[in-house]
């Protein structure tokens, strides 16, 4: 069983031996956020796609407004967890239970920084290069563990190594997050061996005894050492379910916007939510409210709520299933009939009239091309650095990126750290340059 006390630490990665006096009044897990809020691969974010293509006249939500708003969740639904947690068990008051809104909110800002552009297509691009693609011709020169985080590249595992990686120099440098932070992103926390076919994994053969580490830390239940598999950090299901709220609801509103759904559609999907009396409540709102974007925005804020206190009690119900590493599924499938079968409905709409369609589709194709030239070119030039082709490749990187690496597995990391740090803009832009399609301005 794990327990709350060992679950919160304020123990940073990277810095674990020391421990520096602090002048003001945040606390560990609030530095967090605000280091997250200013980082460079955060701000990079407004250029990543989340669903749509990147907004013209009409916005449309991006990675970084994206994880903004599952930050908002999560604190929500961190303060409501902490609140109850702290009444039912009083003898944790002294413990940093009350800070959980805080790592959660946290988490949230973190949850997609791993992610390639172009969205899912990005990921998918990066693993069928070497699944189905030209990479395929570097299988015999890895090793089985590194094949599978190849094959498998995952944006979530990207994460807690773009947190954790320390870069060399004159001093070392990184996030240094605290361990609680670290281990409420990690999703699925297993290695690529176990990945299966939803290629779902929480960390590289790279990061693996640092979430060791952090796992040990933290108390979590290891459930195999090889393939290393263990439990999730019970404030994994809070991250998610922000994530699941989120993305579901704010889908909706901008396919609206993109009158990708119907005024009618998009009620009647947040009107699914409501029983009888908040149905009535709703149409009394419209009669004040005539404009139908804030008539939208009015219901999806109305089910956001709702679905925080669904998914507050579930956690609250199955704490000590979640403590045993017995609960499973995300949050979001346990909530009561009528949120979770409307939630059920918007999803089935989502994949049939958003997800598929020909703007999402169309952004997915060219990120595809994009991203698998762009893999191709940097893995000829870290395999072949004596060439002066890749040697102008590799010159055009900074040397934060271990392009030299002494081992293949490193270098080709190297070329993934890159690429899927870039923005869909820089992408798309290094793509024309390198295709001859574009030059500098002369």
């Amino acid at each position: 069983m794990m327990n709350w006390r060992q679950l919160i630490s304020t123990k940073r990665f990277g810095m674990e031996e020391f421990h520096e006096a602090r002048k003001d009044d945040r606390s560990e897990f609030q530095r967090d956020y605000d280091r997250l809020i200013f980082s460079a691969p955060f701000r990079r974010l407004q250029n990543k796609t989340q669903v749509f293509p990147l907004p013209g006249s009409i916005f449309v939500h991006n990675r970084l407004t994206h994880s903004l708003e599952v930050s908002c969740v999560g604190r929500s639904l961190g303060h409501d967890v902490a609140k109850a947690l702290l009444s039912s068990h009083p003898e944790l008051e002294d413990s940093h239970v009350s800070e959980i809104g805080s790592i959660v909110a946290a988490a949230c800002l973190a949850h997609d920084l791993g992610n390639p552009p172009f969205g899912h297509s990005g990921e998918r691009a990066i693993s069928t290069y070497f699944s189905e693609g030209k990479g395929v011709r570097l299988k015999h020169d890895l090793s089985d563990a590194e094949w599978e985080d190849l094959i498998h590249f995952e944006g979530n595992a990207n994460a807690l190594r773009l947190l954790t990686h320390q870069f060399e120099g004159r001093r070392k440098g990184g996030f240094v997050m605290t361990y609680s932070t670290l281990a409420a992103i990690v999703k699925y926390p297993y290695s690529s061996g176990l990945a299966g076919k939803k290629s779902k994994f929480g960390f590289f053969l790279s990061e693996e005894e640092g979430f060791r580490r952090i796992a040990e830390e933290l108390g979590l239940i290891c459930l195999s050492e090889k393939p290393l598999k263990y439990v999730r950090h019970p404030l994994v299901y809070l991250v998610e379910a922000a994530d699941d709220i989120c993305y579901q609801m704010m889908d909706i509103e901008d396919a609206h916007k993109l009158k990708i759904l119907t005024t009618e559609e998009t009620k009647g999907l947040f009107m699914e939510y409501f029983d009888d009396r908040k149905k009535e409540r709703a149409e009394t709102i419209f009669k004040m409210v005539t404009d139908v974007n804030e008539q939208i925005a009015y219901l999806r804020s109305t089910v956001i709520g709702l679905l925080i206190r669904e998914c507050t009690n579930v956690f609250i119900d199955n704490e000590q299933k979640i403590l045993s590493g017995d609960f499973e599924g995300a949050l979001i499938k346990h909530i009561s009939d009528r949120p979770r079968l409307a939630y059920e409905s918007s999803a089935s709409l989502s994949f049939k009239k958003i997800y598929r369609s020909s703007d999402v589709l169309d952004i997915e194709l060219a990120g595809f091309r994009i991203i698998s030239t762009l893999i191709d070119l940097m893995i000829e030039a870290v395999t072949s650095p004596e060439k002066a082709y890749s040697q102008l490749l590799i010159s055009r990187v900074s040397n934060q990126y271990n392009m030299n690496a002494s081992t293949l597995y490193g270098r080709i990391q190297a070329v993934l750290d890159y690429i899927s740090g870039m923005t869909d803009v820089y992408a798309l832009d290094l793509y024309r340059k390198i295709n001859g399609n574009s030059l500098p301005a002369v």
